[in-house]
């Protein structure tokens, strides 16, 4: 290991903070380089021996890359209070269970359900922005029934933490039609 900002070599490197990270997968390590006092992190992990393929809607094979599920779940939390740490524990724990369920590949079709049954949990309007482009809504009536099923299955579930997406036209104009 050498410092990424003056390539000094690890024996003139100090670990100052140690964590474990990522649900305990990983150890987080704020070292700092004595050469140019630059601070900088690092992960350990443990390199899993047969790391898990994307079979795509195409049939294309791609590498496992759990950033690009939190990229897709920070589009679609933008400008939601959304924690980012919430989302990396999403992305975290989707990559766990695909390691428990499969040997080697993993449908993408699989991916996206699971980080949409997450995120539909955390955020409503998260959930919908996620499901419009993973789903690839053409019309806005597609996005609009989904929007209702979800209206529905929270009215159902009695979940009074999220509220309605919309109101209905008389709430919102007083009561009048």
């Amino acid at each position: 290991m050498h410092c990424p900002f003056c390539g000094a070599n690890k024996d003139q490197l100090k670990v100052i903070d140690s964590r474990s990270a990522e649900s305990g997968s990983a150890i987080r390590r704020r070292r700092e380089c004595l050469k140019c006092g630059k601070r900088f992190t690092t992960y350990e992990r443990i390199e899993a021996g047969l790391e898990l393929i994307v079979v795509k809607k195409d049939g294309r094979r791609v590498p496992w890359d759990r950033q690009k599920i939190v990229e897709g779940l920070e589009r679609a939390s933008y400008k939601r209070p959304v924690p980012e740490a919430a989302l990396v524990k999403i992305a975290e724990d989707v990559e766990d269970e695909a390691q428990r369920i499969f040997e080697k590949e993993v449908p993408a079709g699989w991916i996206g359900q699971n980080v949409m049954s997450r995120l539909r949990e955390l955020d409503q309007v998260a959930y919908v922005r996620f499901a419009s482009v993973y789903r690839q809504f053409s019309t806005v009536n597609e996005l609009f029934g989904e929007m209702q099923r979800e209206m529905e299955r929270r009215r159902a579930a009695g979940d009074p933490d999220q509220g309605d997406l919309f109101q209905p036209r008389n709430e919102r104009q007083g009561g009048e039609g």
